[in-house]
């Protein structure tokens, strides 16, 4: 069993990384004097992996999509009909799980009796059980999530612009799948994704806050079920470096239309995926945050309301795209004025005034986040899975150095209009 120290001199913070006999790294980060305890228990596996190989399919398989999602669901139940959030009520624990592009986890939080909430996490996570009726009972539960989903304007919005900026890549494809591709789901198929996904190898725990770090080995060491590595690759199409297309408008019963905006860039990895996405954050509050110019001109003219958002969706490796949504009565001339503000900024400039205060507030809340331990918790694995040669200490520093002029140059190639998309939902009337 390897261990390895990784440490902030800087913050006098450190947590553990443990590569565990049985494959799975396990991340532990004691703060002592805290009074809960937060744990995942998490896989490299979402909706974008629909297409994979281990030693045990030989070549590459596609599964439907959605499948990811719905093993989620199907992972609380059990061959004797125990219920696993009756077993978290006993230990007062408050559990969870979520599916995203590239990442499923199982979670509890707690503030007594971590170790057998712990127990509990690796138990049911390590005992499928599949049948063809209980798999086909879920269908229906799913089915109904998803038509909820359609019948959100603003889900329907985001999914549709995806599907605008991407040509191939599945983040395209909604993580919950759809009622077509769920129901082609077999215990099978659920069996064959857990052995690929599920593996130890490609797993992580990571739990933070008042633990003892000897405890939690003990609990692995009799609870993990060791498994060989089954060098399992998943396999993603080409995928263009233009959008799919420029402007996408849906129907649905709404107040105001409401839009999604996206600008389509390369990914990225390691050091230069966690940078990016910082520069991206940045700039994005350059063009439209809230300290904006544009922003309190849209909002005075009221193009835009309090349900405007900016966020960069990415994944390390796969898909990087800077988003702005929100509710417009002319969101085709809220995007005209965005890309003129970006066209601007390219000619005269970033607001260094802006800028450095925008990097002090980012720094302040990276600081502030270790005081969390669900943020240590989810920051670990985070990094763990999707960062490959950096730590989370060290995007602190990637905060503290970066420049308005390293900004500004890459202002172009995250956000180029030519590879930007809007996705508009409105009433049909």
């Amino acid at each position: 069993m390897d261990r390895q120290v990784i440490s902030s001199p800087v913050l006098d913070e450190q947590y553990t990384l443990i590569h565990h006999d049985s494959g799975l790294d396990i991340l532990l980060w004691k703060k002592e004097g805290f009074s809960t305890v937060e744990a995942l228990f998490g896989t490299k596996y979402g909706s974008i992996n629909n297409t994979f190989k281990t030693d045990e399919t030989g070549g590459f398989v596609t599964v439907p999509d959605g499948i990811a999602h719905y093993l989620e669901h199907k992972l609380f139940e059990s061959d004797d009909n125990s219920n696993v959030f009756e077993q978290y009520a006993k230990t007062g624990a408050a559990a969870n799980a979520f599916t995203s592009t590239d990442l499923t986890a199982y979670l509890f939080s707690c503030t007594d009796n971590y170790e057998r909430s712990l127990e509990i996490l690796l138990e049911f996570v390590q005992s499928p059980y599949f049948t063809k009726e209980n798999v086909e009972k879920e269908q229906g539960i799913i089915a109904q999530e998803i038509r909820m989903g359609d019948d959100s304007p603003t889900r329907k919005c985001f999914k549709e612009l995806l599907k605008a900026v991407y040509v191939n890549n599945p983040v395209r494809i909604d993580v919950a799948g759809t009622v077509e591709s769920i129901a082609k789901i077999t215990p099978e198929l659920l069996y064959e994704c857990y052995n690929a996904f599920y593996n130890l190898h490609n797993m992580a725990l990571s739990i933070a806050g008042n633990i003892d770090e000897k405890t939690v080995l003990e609990i692995c060491d009799r609870k993990l079920k060791p498994c060989r590595m089954l060098n399992l690759e998943t396999g993603f199409p080409e995928e263009p470096e233009e959008v799919n297309e420029k402007r996408v408008v849906s129907y649905s019963a709404v107040g105001l239309p409401v839009f999604a905006i996206g600008f389509k860039s390369k990914p990225a990895k390691g050091k230069e995926y966690v940078r990016r996405s910082v520069i991206a954050a940045m700039l994005l509050e350059q063009i439209i945050g809230q300290t904006s110019p544009l922003y309190n001109q849209l909002l005075e003219e009221g193009l835009i309301n309090s349900s405007f958002a900016t966020f960069v969706y990415t994944s390390a490796q796969r898909y990087f795209c800077c988003i702005m949504e929100g509710e417009s009565k002319d969101p085709d001339l809220v995007y005209e004025r965005i890309t003129a503000e970006i066209q601007r900024i390219m000619r005269e400039g970033i607001d260094t005034q802006r800028f450095e205060i925008d990097k002090r507030v980012r720094y302040g809340e990276k600081i502030s986040s270790i005081n969390d331990v669900k943020a240590c918790a989810d920051a670990m694995l985070y990094y763990h899975f999707d960062c490959d040669d950096i730590t989370l200490f060290e995007d602190v520093d990637i905060i503290a150095s970066l420049t308005a002029q390293e900004c500004r140059e890459a202002l172009a190639e995250l956000f180029d209009i030519n590879k930007s998309s809007i996705s508009i939902v409105m009433d049909k009337i």
